[in-house]
């Protein structure tokens, strides 16, 4: 387990979760504060039209960077390894995970790499 699942570990087990849009959340007063933690779970890039027309869009993931980076609070982030999702958030360290993935059913498994991306550099506000 790379050093930002633990951390996400951590911090999790004590706090509060909701499950919405990330533009509604990044931008808000409401939760983006300096002790904040957020992890951001957004499609795949490439997949985004696997979840219905209109629900998540190329550009959201060039919105997504521009508001993890102004905000006070920190986050950790999981996309597919890609090299556009690379170029697009190469302000934040990037971890890479390798990942094995089940997909048509038991014994369909693949092995994939993902992305962990965060700002630890606020992690000891």
């Amino acid at each position: 387990m790379g050093k930002h699942h633990a951390a996400a570990r951590d911090i999790l087990a004590g706090g509060g979760r909701e499950r919405c849009r990330s533009r509604s959340v990044l931008g808000g007063q409401r939760w983006d504060r300096p002790k904040t933690l957020f992890y951001l779970d957004p499609p795949y890039w490439g997949t985004e039209h696997y979840y219905g027309r209109g629900l998540c869009e190329r550009a959201d993931f060039e919105r997504l960077s521009a508001a993890l980076q102004r905000l006070q609070g920190r986050f950790i982030l999981s996309l597919n390894d890609v090299p556009e999702v690379r170029e697009l958030f190469v302000r934040a360290p990037i971890e890479t995970v390798e990942l094995r993935c089940q997909a048509g059913g038991a014994g369909h498994t693949k092995r994939v790499r993902d992305l962990m991306i965060a700002n630890p550099g606020k992690a000891h506000q």
